[in-house]
């Protein structure tokens, strides 16, 4: 053993003897809590995140709640490329349902519009409802927590108004 490791080691662990196998364990160990301690760190940012690029499927639907609360829920299609056995390129379209709240859902009415393409981050919630006719169903939603608008601006000017070129 290195005359430094063993300086580092007795500092470590106030030893006087040189290290024996239950001193190098216990080393051993603490490295491997510190690392899976991080590792869990980061794991936990990660937990339940979802982040997803795509084009809105219609203009977002606005309701506004008890309380001054705002929420917006619109379709995001995500497209996947890959080729098939016989070397085709195949496009294959998944449909997301988006939940924002508050000025997330007013920023999406103001600035997006059908065919818009934004990038959203946000938790992946599982729910039930009950509809009209009484029958249990489930839905799975994507709520927002960050907004990334790409493509280009909507236009807020409307059709019939005057330009002046």
């Amino acid at each position: 053993m290195d005359t430094i490791e063993y300086k580092r080691l007795a500092t470590d662990l106030a030893l006087t003897d040189p290290p024996t196998l239950d001193h190098k364990f216990f080393l051993w160990r603490k490295r491997q809590t510190n690392f899976l301690t991080k590792t869990t760190n980061i794991m936990s940012t990660l937990r339940n995140k979802v982040q997803l690029i795509g084009r809105l499927g219609s203009k977002v639907e606005i309701k506004n709640l008890e309380g001054g609360k705002t929420l917006g829920k619109v379709s995001l299609a995500t497209n996947e490329y890959y080729k098939n056995q016989k070397g085709e390129r195949v496009e294959e379209t998944t449909w997301h349902n988006i939940v924002a709240w508050g000025k997330q859902a007013e920023l999406l009415d103001k600035y997006t519009d059908k065919g818009s393409e934004i990038a959203i981050e946000g938790k992946l919630s599982n729910r039930s409802y009950e509809d009209k006719e009484g029958v249990k169903r489930y839905i799975s939603e994507v709520v927002v927590q960050s907004i990334l608008l790409m493509g280009e601006r909507k236009a807020n000017v409307s059709e019939e108004a005057d330009l002046p070129f």
